[in-house]
């Protein structure tokens, strides 16, 4: 087990404490970022789909937990579904925190590029040969979209699906230049070379909760950086929801992340 911090990164960067709990060494020039928090079966039911979808063969597996306590990541999880890496969060803040952690890692270990899925198996997998694909190709910014053709949404709650087709897409849509049509999920790729990016600079404590992800929708597209949407399934189980985001108050503070995010407020 390592311990990583700030110390240990640039000094320009302001990276969250972690800990390197298992590291199999870099085999690919791509990698793919899991972040979970509690997710039980979904994580291990994910891990099983790209382990039949044979990801690992295309790039190497990153999960970033920020603190389970559900015992869900064991040791023989991580090895049978081929995981490379598992990165424990130690400091503060939630999923931007989360996220910074693994890309400092993987920034640090020299991959082209990044995918990022989210760990509750609401994602289809399988799309990840194609953000690999168009990141070859030259493409900095790859997003997942389900309401693009050939995309597929099912079960998603009403009042998301409306907050994200008339309010959160478009505004971000507007100002950011790029015509954006799926922009709350966390599927998507980047490339190391706009990641490290110091016009962008992600590594900074500002990027706690949701943050991240609206600041890179909005000053992507705006700095010159080649953005692309491709069509992804996202599939909510019926009955509860698996998310993060749950109350008046979450969804709330989304739209405060987004509105800061469309009036420049995190920029440099």
């Amino acid at each position: 087990m390592t311990k990583n911090s700030e110390k240990t990164t640039s000094v320009t960067w302001q990276v969250p404490d972690y800990v390197t709990q298992y590291w199999a060494g870099k085999t690919k020039n791509y990698c793919v970022v899991i972040p979970v928090i509690n997710e039980g079966k979904r994580i291990e039911n994910l891990l099983k789909k790209m382990l039949v979808n044979n990801i690992h063969t295309l790039a190497d597996i990153i999960i970033v937990d920020g603190g389970s306590t559900d015992g869900s990541l064991s040791n023989k999880l991580i090895k049978d579904q081929k995981v490379s890496a598992l990165l424990i969060k130690t400091g503060p803040g939630r999923l931007s925190a989360q996220l910074r952690c693994a890309y400092a890692f993987a920034l640090q270990n020299k991959y082209k590029g990044i995918v990022t899925i989210d760990g509750n198996n609401k994602d289809d997998p399988a799309a990840i040969g194609n953000f690999i694909a168009a990141l070859e190709q030259g493409i900095d910014f790859v997003q997942a979209s389900r309401f693009i053709s050939g995309g597929v949404s099912e079960n998603i709650p009403l009042l998301r699906n409306l907050a994200i087709r008339l309010i959160h897409a478009p505004m971000l849509a507007f100002f950011s230049g790029f015509h954006w049509t799926d922009t709350t999920q966390g599927f998507r790729a980047y490339s190391s070379k706009m990641l490290s990016d110091n016009k962008i600079s992600i590594f900074r404590n500002i990027f706690d909760g949701y943050e991240l992800l609206a600041y890179l929708s909005y000053c992507a597209p705006k700095m010159g950086f080649r953005c692309l949407e491709l069509p992804t399934s996202r599939r909510y189980p019926r009955g509860q929801v698996p998310t993060k985001i749950r109350s008046v108050s979450g969804n709330l503070a989304i739209l405060v992340v987004l509105l800061k995010a469309c009036l420049g407020k995190y920029n440099i």
